[in-house]
């Protein structure tokens, strides 16, 4: 608890933190502490005064008793007063349960810290509580993420606060860790060293040896320019939409350059359930694996399964290429990867989607797994063109990310009257042949357009369904992006979204969770004339007895 209210009461990680000061707490905190700007003696205190209940009554608790959190609002909501954000504070503590719980329980300690916006320019608050309560009992933190989310979507309800539209839509994309790629940093900019080190001979200085500006200077310069697994997912994307079966999915991957191994179901070598990958080491640090799943929601196997063909054959050839890939040998069979497309093809390919169009204006804007299946397909195909012609992320990559997050469903089902979307696969895998220098330039900007006209359809569907936001991204990072591309591969050429489609009904109403939260925080307050009292509760840890005859071991 000390280590995370210095962190909170000092200059921050890249001195965004300003006028850090408390907002809410238990009653104690607010009559001691509720008075100016936090310090870093101030927050010893409050360090102190958190951790008297586990230090009385010495419990324990597995995983740790300092539960942290923030509560971000969007930058675009503006900036709240403290005492907004003190009402969402304690609002949060009633919902997760953290309070006395109409005083059937002990109260736990607790603190709201804010300290001006972040590095986006999001206002925030941060809560810090310990949860070993006044009694000695503990906090109940049991599926503790996703109560936090629930309460979110209670609090934005109550606080008029723009809505989390991933929820109605069940759509939600992976997120990383900040200190990813600083990590993969370091691995690198180590393992580079020690290349070098060991041709300089055993006089060169070791890592830990370096001077502290140096080794920062080279793990600044082994820094990546993107998240990794943004890369990697992207790739995964690509391959497997340009792919006709899962045997040529393995390979495409091995042949951009990916590590790639199969998750066998148990007893088995032949039948897999999955899978993992990974970037290739640099300089011989040790790879990061991903799973599928890990990597995007539509990237688990399953659903990389719907669109090939499930036979017996296929599913031997698959199992032949997966157990090359896991024991590094070459690959079982040679197929349409290694060869240039006929150019025949780009005429047939642009035919096909043509045709799949005209299928999609049957299909109802309401048809969420439909659509999302062709933001899926989409994406993969920008993707496949960004892996073949951009060295590093431009605006194919863009427009494939923004793409993808309509496809990351929460739910797979596949109605048996769902059109057949290879068409789009098709030109996924004549994208990912493109080179570089502009090479069938028309025929590039044919397809373009095509799959333009898809993201116009999945823009119809978001808006339809109330999906704002998202319809946004794909405004800004597809239409803009790729108009750009369109017109410099043909500059008369013209395609539009329409940005000005008007709003569709308001989001879906929350789940059962969320609304009992809302209900026992907009009911379960106590009135504004029951005060607590400032006054710590006095903490008496339980005494222990000798064991007697009559009670204890002995009996």
């Amino acid at each position: 608890m000390a280590g995370l209210m210095t962190y909170l009461a000092g200059p921050g990680r890249s001195n965004e933190h300003e006028d850090q000061h408390v907002v809410a707490g238990d009653p104690a905190i607010m009559a001691w502490f509720d008075d100016g700007q936090l310090d870093h003696e101030s927050a010893l205190a409050i360090a102190r005064h958190l951790d008297q209940p586990r230090t009385a009554y010495s419990v324990e608790v597995s995983g740790g008793h300092v539960w942290h959190c923030s509560l971000s609002t969007h930058v675009r909501e503006g900036i709240r007063t403290d005492e907004e954000w003190a009402s969402i504070a304690r609002d949060f503590i009633t919902a997760m349960g953290f309070d006395d719980q109409d005083r059937s329980r002990a109260p736990t300690r607790w603190v709201a810290v804010r300290h001006g916006v972040s590095k986006n320019g999001n206002d925030h608050i941060h809560i810090a509580v310990n949860l070993v309560r006044e009694d000695g009992t503990k906090a109940n933190v049991h599926q503790d993420f996703r109560r936090a989310q629930s309460a979110s979507r209670a609090l934005e309800v109550k606080y008029g606060l723009e809505r989390l539209e991933s929820v109605s839509a069940e759509r939600s994309t992976r997120g990383y860790q900040p200190a990813e790629r600083p990590a993969i940093a370091r691995a690198r900019a180590t393992a580079k060293y020690e290349a070098e080190r060991a041709l300089l001979g055993p006089s060169a200085p070791l890592w830990s040896q370096l001077p502290a500006a140096d080794r920062q200077a080279r793990i600044l310069a082994a820094t990546p320019v993107e998240e990794p697994r943004h890369k990697i997912a992207r790739l995964v994307r690509g391959c497997a939409t340009a792919s006709e079966s899962e045997a040529e999915f393995v390979r495409r991957m091995r042949r951009n350059g990916l590590l790639v191994r199969p998750h066998y179901a148990k007893g088995t070598t032949d039948v897999i359930e999955g899978y993992k990958v990974a970037e290739r080491p640099h300089h011989g640090e040790r790879p990061i694996w991903y799973g599928g799943f890990r990597l995007g929601r539509d990237l688990s196997l399953p659903r990389l399964r719907d669109g090939w063909p499930d036979s017996p054959q296929h599913a031997l050839a698959a199992a032949e290429e997966w157990n090359a890939a896991m024991r590094g040998r070459r690959v079982a069979v040679v197929g349409r990867e290694a060869a240039e497309p006929a150019p025949e093809m780009w005429e047939r390919y642009s035919a096909e989607l043509t045709e799949l169009r005209q299928q999609l204006r049957d299909v109802p804007l309401e048809d969420r797994e439909t659509w999302s299946r062709v933001a899926r397909q989409t994406a993969g195909a920008f993707a496949a063109w960004s892996n073949a012609i951009e060295t590093e992320p431009g605006e194919l990559a863009a427009a494939a990310d923004a793409m993808a997050k309509s496809a990351q469903t929460f739910k797979q089902e596949r109605r048996p009257d769902s059109p057949s979307l290879t068409a789009i696969g098709g030109a996924a895998m004549l994208l990912a042949s493109a080179t570089r220098g502009g090479q069938g330039a028309v025929a590039q900007a044919a397809l373009l357009r095509s799959l333009l006209r898809f993201a116009q359809a999945v823009y119809d569907a978001e808006m339809k369904a109330g999906q704002l936001r998202q319809a946004q991204h794909i405004v800004e990072d597809v239409r803009a992006r790729l108009t750009r591309i369109r017109d410099e591969l043909t500059p008369t050429a013209k395609t539009t979204v329409d940005a000005t489609a008007p709003a569709a009904a308001s989001l879906a109403k929350l789940d059962s969770e969320a609304e009992q939260m809302l209900l026992r925080i907009q009911g379960g307050q106590r009135p504004a004339t029951d005060v607590t009292s400032p006054v710590p509760a006095k903490l008496e840890p339980r005494r222990e007895t000798k064991p007697t005859a009559d009670r204890g071991t002995e009996r």
